[in-house]
């Protein structure tokens, strides 16, 4: 198996030496090349990309990919993340129906869709999203779908649109913990996504959410905000290891030996969380198709 470094492997007294066990798969194969020209043809963004993922050559390679709709141009400007910031453009009302196409020709048992934040819309993009996901589920009536969405800053209106498609899951990620979040989420707040969360559940759907580690928080940090989660009607957690995009964006503090991600993932089921995901290399939509219960 060929393995690709994901960050420079030079240690300084402020950076920790980047670990063994942080090597992902060169992105290769017949799979990976079909999923590359469908989205190439269609012209549509994809997370795996915009967000530097370390896992596309696992899930493209294995015909599966998480599209991101709206434009691949964020409102927000959030310390860990690789997409790019500024003031987007016109979003594309034939958008939806390019997604749905390329889902049906890559025969997507599970898909999961997410968006830039599109805090310059009244809706926050609802309506796209809303028209998204009824597209996918007219032309693969058989495909499940999550969606990962943003945070709607209390526009709950703007929520219930959003989620009212038909989606069998919907996650919205908290990122860190609450004492992180001026640092990492400085658009965001702890509380906010909270209440998302549980205004999602009451909505009927399956809630999930995503946390990274390696910015400096503790494990009791973690517990706490596991905690909170589980008040607050989460079902799915996925935890993994912070990578620095670039240098640009905020550097890891701990690179989490798998031994503590084990003790998160079991831990978390404890506390009352349905399934968790955790390890060094999971992301939000890592094994997805598992989270559909």
């Amino acid at each position: 198996m060929l393995e690709l470094p994901i960050v420079d492997n030079t240690a300084s007294p402020a950076r920790p030496k980047r670990p063994e066990w942080l090597k992902v798969r060169l992105p290769m194969g017949e799979n990976y090349r079909n999923v590359r020209s469908i989205v190439d043809e269609f012209k549509l963004h994809t997370i795996c990309q915009s967000g530097s993922c370390p896992n596309m050559g696992e899930c493209w390679g294995a015909g599966t990919a998480t599209f991101m709709i709206l434009g691949n141009v964020c409102t927000r400007s959030c310390s860990f993340c690789a997409v790019k910031t500024g003031r987007p453009n016109e979003y594309d009302e034939d958008e939806p129906r390019r997604v749905a196409e390329a889902i049906w020709l890559m025969k997507v048992k599970h898909a999961v869709l997410t968006s830039v934040n599109r805090d310059e819309l009244k809706d926050r993009g609802a309506e796209i999203w809303y028209q998204t996901v009824r597209a996918v589920k007219e032309r693969s009536p058989e495909t499940t779908i999550e969606t990962l969405i943003p945070d709607v800053k209390s526009n709950w209106e703007a929520l219930e649109r959003m989620i009212s498609g038909g989606q069998e899951v919907v996650s919205h990620n908290m990122e860190t913990v609450q004492r992180l979040y001026r640092k990492v989420r400085p658009q965001a707040k702890y509380e906010r996504s909270l209440e998302q969360i549980q205004r999602i559940k009451n909505y009927g759907k399956r809630t999930k959410t995503g946390i990274m580690v390696g910015l400096g928080e503790t494990p009791e940090e973690v517990f706490e905000t596991m905690d909170h989660l589980v008040a607050h009607g989460c079902d799915i957690l996925t935890i993994g290891q912070y990578l620095q995009p670039t240098k640009m964006h905020l550097e890891v503090a701990e690179y989490v030996h798998p031994d503590l991600f084990a003790e998160y993932r079991e831990v978390g089921l404890q506390k009352g969380l349905k399934y968790v995901e955790s390890g060094p290399l999971v992301r939000s939509s890592y094994h997805a198709e598992r989270h559909v219960f």
